[in-house]
């Protein structure tokens, strides 16, 4: 076994070791379940869940009150994982190939996901989010999350958390590193996207908290594994001072206000101008577009372009059935997703158009959309 993998005396006995090379993933998934941390199939070679059962690949399907999870099945990513042994055993027994990802929210972890992706910086009010960066600072040599979360460290008088031998850190097949936290308290912390023009913590550094996973330490995809680095293998308590900068970046929810409506104000009119059966085709919209509203609260993956082209696909269906108008369904479509995926409104029309043209082929009816 390498050294690397090694648990070393220094830790405790209940961790025991990591597994060789030679027993993942079903090993390495145990192993992580016994550490608390509940575990997901990811897709053969890749850092992406599993796919779902061919029922919930189904345009149209929702999530909410899908059986899936509770019959064993591994459907629906992060929301499926689970500690239960036999469950594990079945599942990558029969699919030995399968990577292992860890729910952060149910684990209790914030996984601090630094990226090393060499490109020209963003804006300057971009670079560390709510701290101005004055033109006459230099910014030459600044091109990945190393150096921009070892400069928010720099500014509150820390060590960069990349550099933290104290808590499991994570080398990724790309040369960046994941630096695994445990929460010490009870707070609900939130996913980031470091490249968001919304919440985030810095520039190409990712927070993978509550609402996303982490790939585990051992795991293997085609460019390569997961490698801890060090001794540690047990998650550090988030330190005082990242907890100040998640807090003030706006990654916990905002206290005393209302859930987000389950469907955009646009919806409203969408009710409107369909006519006749109100409530049905409201609650239809509803069910086709919370999937999509849902991605909002995940960093990154969720299977966004395939919860986005199902949600076109139905809709498309809708409006051949004469619902709704075209041009409403294309404004839902790209509001939700907009407020999803801020900044990637290219990317949405394109799977919306494509989603659409097959939905347009098959009328449905509010009564057949589940």
């Amino acid at each position: 076994m390498p050294a690397d993998l090694r648990i070393y005396p220094s830790d405790s006995r209940d961790e025991g070791l990591l597994p060789s090379v030679a027993d993942v993933p079903l090993a390495t998934a145990r192993w992580c379940a016994r550490q608390g941390w509940p575990v997901h199939p990811l897709a053969p070679g890749r850092k992406t869940p599993a796919a779902n059962c061919e029922t919930c690949r189904q345009p149209g399907h929702s999530r909410a009150g899908c059986a899936c999870p509770s019959e064993g099945r591994w459907c629906h990513s992060f929301h499926a994982a689970t500690l239960d042994q036999r469950r594990i055993d079945r599942w990558w027994g029969k699919n030995p190939h399968f990577g292992i990802g860890v729910a952060c929210g149910p684990a209790g972890l914030v996984v601090i996901d630094i990226d090393a992706h060499a490109t020209k910086p963003p804006s300057r009010d971009r670079i560390l989010p709510g701290i101005p960066i004055s033109d006459q600072v230099n910014l030459a040599g600044l091109t990945n999350g190393f150096h921009t979360i070892a400069v928010l460290a720099a500014l509150r008088d820390m060590p960069s958390p990349a550099d933290d031998a104290s808590t499991l850190r994570v080398r990724t097949p790309s040369g960046g590193l994941h630096v695994w936290y445990r929460v010490g308290d009870s707070r609900s912390w939130q996913c980031s996207s470091g490249s968001s023009p919304g919440r985030a913590l810095a520039w190409q550094v990712d927070v993978r908290a509550n609402g996303g996973y982490i790939v585990a330490p051992g795991t293997t995809t085609t460019a390569g594994t997961y490698t801890p680095l060090g001794s540690v293998r047990r998650p550090a308590v988030l330190p005082d001072w990242l907890t100040q900068e998640l807090e003030r970046t706006g990654h916990l929810p905002a206290l005393g206000v209302p859930a987000p409506r389950a469907v955009p104000p646009r919806a409203q009119q969408a009710v409107i101008a369909a006519g006749g059966g109100r409530n049905h085709i409201h609650n239809t919209l509803a069910s086709v577009l919370a999937p999509v509203e849902a991605c909002g609260q995940v960093a990154g993956g969720a299977g966004f372009s395939d919860v986005l082209n199902r949600a076109a696909y139905t809709l498309g269906g809708l409006v051949a059935a004469s619902r709704l108008s075209q041009q409403e369904a294309e404004d839902l479509l790209l509001q939700t997703a907009a407020a999803a995926r801020p900044g990637q409104n290219h990317r949405a029309e394109q799977i919306i158009r494509s989603g659409m043209a097959a939905g347009l082929k098959r009328p449905l009816y509010p009564g057949s959309v589940r």
